[in-house]
Order: C-alpha cells, then structure tokens, then sequence
C-alpha cells in the first residue's frame, strides 16, 4: 500500500481528530478539476489543510496562482464537496502557501511537461 508521504499527502488536522473521514475528503476533492490544468484538487496539492469542529468543516486552500481565473469556481466546488461529506456547513479559507510542482501528489505529474 502506498503510504502518504510516498504521495505526499499533506498531513491534515482530520488526520488525526477523523482518521475515518479521511479517504472521503480526497475522494470528494479529486471530483473537482482544474479545467485549465486538467488534473484534481488532490493531484495539484490545493487543499492543505481540512479540520472539522462541532459546527463546522474548515477547509484551507490554495491555487497554482494568484491571479488563476477559475479560483471561485473551485473554491466553491471544493466547499460543497466537502458539505456533501459530512453533514455540516463548510468555510474555505486562501492559505498562504504559495503553490509549486513540488505540492503535487506524485512525481509522475512532474514528467507531463505541464509546467
């Protein structure tokens, strides 16, 4: 089994407080796409962080660019992604990570020529 860091997974605070809900939250941002890219939220290394309290889901996310034209779009995908698995509101805050080839999930994506 290939383990997270082998994908380089960042380490959410899900992780430990859900474990069981883990799987679920990848599964439901890999359905939202970069249509520019081509490649999901997972794939690109865009959510860096999910946690989840009593009222709510936070989720903090970042784009492959400041300026990226389809940033509410994916935003507010990834927000309802994430209500539809658990039965909570969710908030998605920009991270101050600034995004490279580096966040991505695997190297393979690397030897693409995408960027």
């Amino acid at each position: 089994m290939t383990d997270q860091k082998e994908l380089n997974y960042p380490i959410w605070d899900i992780d430990d407080t859900h474990p069981n809900k883990v799987e679920e939250f990848r599964n439901a941002f890999r359905q939202v796409r970069d249509p520019e890219i081509g490649m999901n939220l997972i794939q690109l290394g865009l959510i860096r962080n999910v946690s989840i309290s009593d009222e709510n889901i936070q989720i903090v996310m970042i784009l492959t660019t400041p300026y990226c034209p389809y940033a509410p779009m994916l935003m507010e995908s990834a927000r309802k992604k994430a209500e539809s698995v658990m039965d909570l509101p969710a908030e998605i805050s920009y991270g101050r990570e600034v995004w490279n080839q580096s966040m991505m999930e695997d190297d393979t994506s690397l030897s693409w020529g995408l960027f």
